[in-house]
């Protein structure tokens, strides 16, 4: 299982081989949903306790509309290279169009690695070598947004997050672009860090956080213009994180030990895993426990300790 998220009080997992797990429980007991695609899912986010989106492998895009309990499929990877290449040929540049062009003739096998929505109509998913799309009608229509990404490497992109028109992406060698318009333009910031980043976080008290590779994690509270290191403690990559409703946020190592943070500290409190699982993704189930997607299928851990 590599993500899990909260639709409502429902949490939704998602992982190899198109599995979507449900749990009305708080990770008690779970339930498979029911999925039109057997690839790889990556990423599950809901925009409210009944629309969200799934990304995973071959491109593809899912949307459910019933807490997670069925799913219909928007996109996948043939649709976006197709995309793709009519934006370059509207644009007549020559590189864009050869680009593109070999996108089509590889097939659908670029992966989706994230998504974020600013709401239940307008949504961005990004992938592998520089993929970004867009829809603002709730994924009816897509639109690529990679030809706007100042990514010349077309490196990977694995984390998007957004705060009203900001939007900030994260990816290999450091990468860190950022919109202020929606989607309109970007423009690359000063990295901090060389390494990968694998994800972002945004924290209600506009506190954006990137993570990554050896423990890297990076937090800025001026949407990505300036980054100030965090202190995990841990030397291997940290592969999850969350926001919590009162400012603070959680990582999870690829160990399993789970590093608490505060806006105001640039340490965190580190809890040493009890079970070590290689995890991929966490959320906070209704009653408080962590609710972990590994390698190791699903988890439930307690509730983070008093400070």
């Amino acid at each position: 299982m590599l993500a899990v998220t909260r639709a409502g009080k429902r949490l939704v997992a998602v992982g190899e081989r198109g599995t979507v797990l449900l749990s009305d429980d708080s990770g008690l007991s779970w339930q498979q949903a029911q999925v039109p695609v057997q690839v790889t899912l990556t990423a599950v986010r809901f925009a409210n306790a009944r629309t969200g989106w799934a990304v995973g492998h071959m491109g593809v895009v899912l949307r459910s509309e019933d807490a997670g309990a069925t799913w219909l499929k928007q996109m996948d990877g043939l649709q976006a290279a197709a995309l793709l290449l009519q934006a370059a040929q509207q644009s007549g540049d020559e590189k864009a169009i050869a680009n593109a062009q070999r996108t089509v003739e590889e097939g659908a096998d670029k992966p989706f690695f994230d998504l974020e929505f600013s709401n239940d109509q307008r949504v961005y998913v990004v992938g592998a070598y520089g993929l970004m799309l867009s829809t603002a009608d709730g994924g009816k229509t897509w639109a690529p947004l990679s030809p706007r990404l100042p990514n010349p490497k077309n490196l990977h992109l694995y984390g998007v997050r957004a705060s009203g028109n900001t939007l900030l992406l994260a990816g290999e060698q450091g990468l860190l672009l950022r919109s202020t318009d929606g989607g309109a333009s970007f423009t690359a910031l000063e990295s901090p860090y060389k390494g990968s980043f694998f994800g972002l976080l945004h924290s209600p008290e506009a506190v954006w956080v990137a993570y990554g590779l050896r423990g890297t994690a990076y937090r800025s509270k001026d949407a990505g213009t300036r980054w100030e290191p965090l202190e995990t403690g841990v030397p291997m990559a940290v592969g999850a994180g969350m926001a919590l409703p009162h400012g603070d946020f959680v990582l999870m190592s690829q160990a399993g030990d789970t590093l608490v943070g505060h806006n105001d500290s640039a340490s965190l409190r580190r809890i040493a895993a009890q079970d070590p699982v290689p995890v991929s993704g966490v959320t906070q189930a209704e009653d408080g426990h962590l609710i972990v997607a590994s390698l190791r299928g699903m988890h439930r851990l307690p509730p983070l300790p008093a400070p």
